[in-house]
């Protein structure tokens, strides 16, 4: 069901009263037995025998606005429409939380609309990527069948207009305030985490941008950057007969300006840090040889380090959340990236 166009509430109900409504079972039409609900920084997932419903933090970042029900309805919308393109049916569409006139809240209904709902087909858990490599790993065909989809999503994705000097300078942007933000948190938790590191990541990524140059203007041209998935991780990849892809960025468009052979090495890397680089490797080959694609080796390093210094960045931002309970993991995951980033980087 599409999210249709409704009065929105301007006083608004709590997120933690649309919380604790979303977590009873009897507030579904069917009724499960149960409701799982998953916090994340961004929303909360509700789910409920076989059934899932998102719901967005009313939360606005230097790279979100969430602030708002209308903002929460476009990136509702939006999250639906980019999903399709990789999940199908799993995104069933949008549906308005709303609040009855005879008192209380409702997921759809006739009533006055005080929020929106991403509604999904659940996912059996252990499908996913990052459960099966736990348990023992993935066979040659599961790796082929997700490039193959992979492959086929990047060849009919949106070209994006960019030139090769603004492609060069994301990175460049990027690299910098990797290095800033990731010493900055250093210094102030204190943490037990190399600078050498950080300034090495930086010098030399920096140094390839500019030595390779002509590698990177040659993906430019030959039309390799396209509007992607984004964040393609193992926790998004659900290995059913027919691979599913799942929650690509609708927040912000430019994160979503890629070229396909980043997108793999950055999940090569996150099956690295899983302790799975085979898998990961196994990935990249399955690439060159579904898309024909024969980049040099020394631009797939590139890729995978910078994406490994990126997470860096994004894992030492947990610390700053309150509400985080173990800032030590996140520190601690905050190195890993950077080891695998070092790993990755090439020599110039």
């Amino acid at each position: 069901m599409e999210a249709r166009e409704r009065p929105v509430r301007t006083a608004g109900v709590p997120l933690a009263e649309k919380v604790a409504f979303l977590r009873r079972p009897g507030s579904y039409a069917h009724r499960p037995a149960a409701v799982e609900a998953i916090e994340t920084h961004m929303a909360w997932v509700f789910l409920a025998d076989g059934e899932a419903y998102k719901l967005k933090k009313p939360v606005r970042y230097s790279f979100l606005d969430f602030a708002t029900p209308e903002a929460r309805l476009r990136a509702c919308r939006e999250e639906v429409r980019l999903n399709r393109r990789l999940a199908g049916d799993v995104y069933r569409g949008v549906v308005p939380l709303v609040r009855l006139p005879v008192g209380g809240l409702a997921v759809d209904g006739a009533g006055e609309t005080v929020d929106w709902l991403v509604h999904m087909r659940a996912l059996r858990r252990g499908d996913f990527l990052d459960a099966r490599l736990a348990a023992g790993g993935v066979t040659p065909d599961e790796v082929r069948r997700v490039v193959h989809r992979l492959v086929g999503f990047h060849r009919d994705a949106r070209r994006v207009p960019i030139t090769p000097a603004a492609y060069r300078e994301r990175f460049r942007r990027d690299i910098g305030e990797n290095r800033h933000e990731i010493l900055e948190l250093r210094r102030q938790l204190g943490a037990d985490l190399p600078a050498e590191a950080v300034e090495e990541l930086a010098r030399g990524q920096l140094a390839f941008l500019d030595a390779a140059a002509p590698l990177f203007d040659a993906r430019v041209a030959a039309g390799r950057v396209v509007d992607g998935h984004g964040d393609l991780r193992p926790e998004h990849v659900c290995l059913e007969a027919e691979p599913v892809i799942i929650d690509c960025i609708e927040f912000n468009a430019d994160f979503r300006v890629v070229d396909p052979l980043d997108e793999l090495a950055y999940l090569a890397v996150e099956c690295a840090r899983l302790g799975a680089p085979a898998t990961g490797s196994a990935f990249l080959a399955a690439y060159r040889e579904l898309s024909g694609d024969e980049p040099p080796e020394a631009l797939t390093a590139f890729y995978g380090s910078f994406r490994a210094f990126l997470r860096a960045r994004i894992a030492i931002w947990h610390t700053r959340d309150g509400a985080i309970l173990h800032p030590d993991h996140w520190v601690e995951r905050t190195g890993h990236y950077l080891r695998l980033a070092l790993e990755r980087l090439p020599r110039t």
